[in-house]
């Protein structure tokens, strides 16, 4: 697609995405739609863009309700009242970046399917305006946040635990700590203002970006820390020693806990055989990476337990939206009866590598093409998304990214990854030359 990518559309404000683009966002979707809600995290590009959007559905006849500066799981949960929801965010890319990304009322966002929809009609500027007094009225609803909060609150025990948070400037701050603070916890927090320069830290909640939060944790001796991205759809963890946890590992902790009996678990394809390994006798199965191919699947097969590395996860008895609140609840929930550490050391360990290779959006097809010739006598191949191979041992991806210009490089082996992760990182340089 030209427009959407893994998750929805992104790019740089007022350049790739754009006022214009956004009108039309909002014109194809209101020709469908009769009702739609609206949010928007804190960047500063996001209330132009929101209110483009806005005045696109309008135009279309759709009656339109802003919910204000929320994060992605809040205009989710909202969506349930609605037929459609429209978060204005870029997650987890740097600030220069804005977006769109559309719900369905049942928390998935717009499948491939529905996003082709969309793309066609802008195509083809198949729009349809309604008459002068048919067009969609806009009104403000003030309680999506703490309609968010009471839900996840009836799904949650709680604990007298005490919890940094680490927000990074992002919409999180509007929810994480006061929900926290309501289960029992004493919180601490960090970013939590509400800036969309991001001034503090990188939105994307990875290791290199959480150097304040690891250190908080052992200063205040808190038994868990817990940091966002931008919108709040993501949840990293840090645990009572101030280690950072990888997503392989979150992913399975929340799998032991969430899942019972033989259960379906959907994850992307540079996901770690920690998964599989430590759920036997459940079926795991691989997507796409992406969140939205994740909940498709995940619908598809009525699976239990569903998510991402990069610290999206998925409860379908809540919503099919990766919900970072309500996963910052549920790991209260698990710490409490054990520390975060030691549910880490009774998993099975396997070292993986991951980097990226700076690659124009234009020059990725070429790229991917020369490095699947490349690999084909290394293993067994999948193309699933982008270049899996898997060998005795170990595996390697390569994938071009679906919201940035980059080339992602992952290896996982049992033994000698560095060298495995290096030849194949070189190979995808060479073929950059």
């Amino acid at each position: 697609m030209k427009l959407f990518g893994s998750s929805g559309i992104r790019g740089l404000a007022n350049v790739e995405v754009t006022v214009d683009l956004a009108l039309k966002v909002g014109m194809a979707l209101g020709k469908s739609k009769k009702t739609a809600v609206i949010g928007r995290d804190p960047r500063v590009a996001g209330e132009m863009i929101e209110l483009a959007v806005i005045s696109g559905l309008m135009s279309a006849g759709c009656d339109v309700v802003r919910v204000g500066l929320v994060t992605t799981p809040t205009l989710a949960y909202a969506a349930r009242n609605y037929d459609c929801g429209v978060m204005i965010t870029a997650s987890h890319n740097p600030a220069t970046d804005v977006g769109i990304k559309l719900w369905n009322p049942d928390g998935m966002a717009f499948d491939s399917t529905q996003q082709e929809e969309i793309e066609n009609i802008i195509e083809k500027e198949d729009f349809v305006y309604v008459p002068w007094n048919e067009v969609g009225e806009i009104t403000t609803y003030g309680n999506a946040v703490r309609d968010h909060m009471d839900m996840i609150l009836s799904n949650s025990t709680g604990a007298p635990i005490r919890v940094v948070i680490d927000c990074g400037g992002g919409a999180g701050g509007t929810i994480t700590p006061f929900l926290l603070r309501e289960m029992g916890c004493e919180v601490i927090t960090l970013n939590s203002q509400l800036d969309g320069h991001f001034p503090a830290r990188n939105p994307e909640p990875k290791e290199d970006n959480l150097w304040m939060l690891k250190k908080a944790v052992k200063e205040f001796d808190a038994a868990l820390g817990i940091a966002h991205d931008g919108d709040a759809d993501r949840m990293m963890a840090v645990d009572e020693n101030g280690n950072f946890l990888s997503g392989d590992e979150m992913l399975a902790i929340f799998a032991r806990f969430e899942c019972k009996g033989n259960p379906k678990i959907v994850v992307p394809v540079d996901t770690s055989m920690i998964v599989d390994d430590s759920m036997p006798g459940s079926t795991v199965v691989h997507t796409r990476v992406g969140d939205v191919y994740v909940a498709e699947e995940m619908k598809k097969l009525k699976a239990d337990f569903g998510g991402e590395p990069s610290g999206s996860w998925i409860f379908p008895r809540i919503s099919y939206c990766p919900d970072g609140i309500y996963a910052a609840a549920l790991l209260v929930d698990i710490v409490k009866e054990k520390k975060l550490s030691e549910l880490r050391d009774e998993l099975p360990k396997y070292p993986t590598l991951r980097s990226t290779v700076a690659c124009d959006n234009n020059k990725k097809s070429a790229v991917m093409k020369a490095v699947s010739s490349k690999l084909e006598s290394m293993g067994e191949v999948s193309s699933i998304d982008g270049i899996r191979v898997d060998m005795e041992g170990g595996w390697v991806l390569v994938r071009p990214s679906g919201t940035e210009a980059k080339i992602r490089v992952t290896a996982e082996a049992r033994q000698n990854v560095e060298e495995l992760h290096a030849k194949v990182e070189n190979i995808v340089k060479e073929c950059l030359k």
